[in-house]
């Protein structure tokens, strides 16, 4: 779950949405920020050490990479959540169908009163 508690600052979910597009260097980056270099630096590092981001070298440069296998936790997670949602909601939905039904029920029966 590393990589949940990763994308729970806003900062990183941006970063990893702007590594969804395309591979970014550190500078271009810092660059869509109001912030340091240094603080994208350390975003991208929570990034990397879970799994989400992955960084080649270019010449001097270094091309930072979303890592699709890095969301398998964040998607198991989606799926066991929206399962249970589902789950809930239809019992949800089975408890008002049998609440409309008893109170069909009663109305009929004072109706025929």
């Amino acid at each position: 779950m590393q990589s949940l508690t990763a994308i729970a600052d806003p900062t990183r979910r941006r970063i990893v949405e702007l590594l969804a597009e395309r591979e970014h260097t550190a500078g271009e980056l810092v660059a869509k920020f109001a912030m340091s270099a240094p603080a994208i630096s350390q975003h991208l590092k929570v990034l990397r050490e879970a799994g989400l981001v992955t960084v080649r070298a270019e010449g001097q440069s270094r091309i930072q990479m979303l890592n699709p296998d890095g969301l398998g936790d964040i998607e198991a997670w989606m799926q066991k959540t929206r399962a249970m949602w589902s789950n809930r909601l239809d019992a949800l939905e089975r408890e008002l169908r049998a609440d409309d039904a008893r109170r069909a029920k009663l109305t009929n029966r004072k109706k025929s009163s």
